[in-house]
C-alpha cells in the first residue's frame, strides 16, 4: 500500500497524508536524518551499504555484486532479515531504458512485487527515475520521482510536487584496496525510509549517485 489508513496514522503519531511504502514501521515520526555508506570491495567489486541514524545505531543494510550480468540488490535489517529484494529487468533496446522490480523479502513472485521502476532516457538533460506502484499499470504518470546525479552529488526524491527526501553531502575516498563513500539522507516525517533507501540504491548502481 502507499500510504496507511488514517486509524493508524492518528494513533502513532505519523501525519495524515504518512507514506508506507515498504512497512508501516519503517515511517519516521519527524523528520530525519541519516548516513548511507557504501563499499566497494573483492574481485567482484561487491556493493556494500549501511544504513545509519545519525547517533550510529545499525538499520539496514544492502549487498550485492557489482560486476555481474544480473545486477541484483537484498536489503536486510539490522539482524540479516531479508526486507525486500531489487531486481533490474532486461533492458529494453528501443526505450534504452532500465527496469526494476522491488519484491518483498525473499520473493520473486507478482503478487510480492511492491513497485517498479523505471530509469528516464540516458539522453534526457536531468537524470530521473519514475517510481510506480503496482496499480499503476499505465504508467502514464509515476507515483514518485527520483531526480539528481552523481555530478551533482545531490538528488531529490518526489511525490508529485512534494519533497519526501534529499541526499546531501557525499564525501568520496579512494585507496588501493575499495572505494568508499557516504552521504546523508534527510527524511521527512511520515516517510518510509526503506523505501527511500531502496530507490537510491537503484540510483547508485545506474551510476547515479
Amino acid at each position: 500500500m502507499e500510504a496507511s489508513a488514517p486509524d493508524f496514522a492518528l494513533a502513532h503519531g505519523f501525519p495524515m497524508n504518512m507514506i508506507s511504502v515498504v512497512d508501516d514501521k519503517f515511517c519516521v515520526v519527524n523528520p530525519t536524518e541519516m548516513i548511507v555508506k557504501k563499499k566497494y570491495n573483492g574481485l567482484l567489486l561487491k556493493q556494500r551499504y549501511k544504513v545509519k541514524d545519525v547517533n550510529g545505531k545499525l538499520l539496514l543494510q544492502v549487498d550485492g555484486p557489482s560486476l555481474s550480468i544480473h545486477k541484483k540488490r537484498v536489503m536486510r535489517d539490522a539482524q540479516g532479515s531479508p526486507i525486500l529484494i531489487m531486481q533490474e529487468k532486461q533492458v529494453k533496446m528501443v526505450s534504452l531504458r532500465h527496469r526494476w522490480r522491488v519484491h518483498r523479502g525473499k520473493s520473486s513472485d507478482d503478487k510480492d512485487v511492491i513497485f517498479g521502476v523505471r530509469r528516464s532516457h540516458p539522453m534526457d538533460m536531468k537524470p530521473r527515475l519514475d517510481v510506480f506502484m503496482p496499480g499503476n499499470t499505465d504508467e502514464d504518470v509515476s507515483n514518485f520521482q527520483v531526480v539528481g546525479s552523481h555530478t551533482q552529488k545531490s538528488c531529490t526524491i518526489y511525490k508529485g510536487d512534494t519533497i519526501i527526501a534529499q541526499v546531501s553531502d557525499v564525501f568520496p575516498s579512494r585507496n588501493f584496496s575499495k572505494w568508499k563513500e557516504s552521504y546523508k539522507v534527510k527524511i521527512n516525517e511520515g516517510v518510509d525510509y526503506a523505501f527511500v533507501v531502496a530507490l537510491l540504491v537503484i540510483l547508485t548502481v545506474n551510476d547515479y549517485i
